[in-house]
């Protein structure tokens, strides 16, 4: 391998580290030991790497992180997202700082204005709401390089990197139809973000193409407290929807858990389907059949876009959408039936 080919990926694969791993160690950055420190500059010396110091593609003065503000830090689903940001950060020496909007516009300029102050390279946010998070985001990006992931504000000037949310909803519903439902209701956000706003029209579209039965929606937020209390809310209807597609997996896993305490069995009563694909669909009980984001690609793809608007602040904007998967599991396919016991057994019990 020529020496000057070696790349962070060489270092970290040869020294048995993750990208980010290896990152840290390289540059001094804290939350590795001194072991693992010394043994991954020891495969970096031996292959000959030297690090790339990322700031000559960069404005000068700013520190080697990126902010990344997400609204919600203790849903799976953004700390999935993170996890695979970090890796492809780490890739190009960079490090992150993340911070939490909790979903509410005011924390989320205040956020942005510390991270701007911070002399970041750049901000990847998660817009806290698609028309109040504006002015903020504009502000942002008169200072620093600013990507849009997951949700939008379409009047922002920046770059964005999401998921197809009309492809996933798409693929639940045609599922559903599948497996015979022609009843199927929707337990979703609201118009706040431009994803509860997406899968919404979505969903109603694809239901309309179909010439199925439409169905009162219930709205709120993506938690998994408004799944438990719609749950009550669908449990009351009079009769059942065959199936709920649910807005994300959060809400998927409170509607599982309060139609179970209202007496409705999933799938056996009603199918329920999630959106995201995170750790929740596993734990689910039955576990949960759910359109799955690809998150390393979406990291990918936002690190790309930011480091291309800092060569290039006046690039005309990316927006990127990436296809998603269906994961199909038990929350839509009847329980396997209990096999005859065997002619021995029978006889025993007779």
């Amino acid at each position: 391998m020529a020496r000057d080919a070696v790349t962070l990926r060489d270092v970290a694969d040869a020294a048995g580290v993750s990208i980010a791993t290896a990152s840290r160690a390289l540059t001094g950055k804290n939350r590795v030991s001194k072991a693992t420190t010394a043994h991954v500059r020891q495969v970096a010396e031996r292959l000959g790497y030297r690090v790339n110091v990322f700031g000559r593609a960069l404005r000068e003065g700013t520190d080697g992180a990126v902010g990344v503000i997400v609204p919600v830090i203790s849903n799976p689903f953004y700390g999935q997202l993170v996890h695979s940001l970090e890796e492809q950060l780490g890739a190009h020496s960079l490090e992150l700082i993340v911070a939490d909007s909790h979903g509410e516009v005011d924390r989320e300029r205040d956020r942005l204005r510390m991270l701007v102050r911070r002399r970041v390279e750049g901000i990847v946010v998660v817009p806290s709401n698609a028309t109040s998070s504006l002015d903020a985001l504009v502000e942002a990006a008169d200072d620093v390089p600013v990507v849009q992931l997951d949700r939008r504000v379409e009047q922002a000037p920046t770059d964005f990197v999401g998921v197809d949310n009309d492809r996933g909803i798409a693929l639940l519903v045609e599922h559903l139809v599948s497996r015979g439902a022609v009843h199927i209701a929707l337990v979703a956000s609201d118009d706040t973000t431009s994803a509860g706003r997406e899968r919404r029209a979505a969903f109603e579209r694809e239901i309309a193409r179909r010439g199925l039965p439409v169905h009162p929606p219930v709205l709120d937020n993506f938690t998994l407290e408004f799944g438990l209390a719609a749950a009550g809310t669908v449990a009351s209807r009079s009769p059942l929807p065959d199936a709920i597609v649910a807005g994300d997996d959060l809400i998927a896993a409170g509607l599982i858990t309060g139609l179970k305490r209202h007496g409705v069995a999933v799938p056996q009563d009603v199918m329920v389907t999630g959106f995201d694909g995170t750790m929740l669909a596993d734990v689910c009980d039955p576990a949960l059949t759910t359109v799955v984001q690809p998150f390393d690609q979406i990291a990918a793809e936002a690190v790309r876009a930011l480091l291309r608007r800092t060569q290039d602040r006046d690039a005309p904007a990316i927006y990127s959408r990436l296809a998603p998967a269906l994961r199909v599991s038990m929350s839509t396919s009847p329980a396997p039936a209990t096999p005859p016991a065997p002619a021995a057994a029978r006889a025993q019990s007779s």
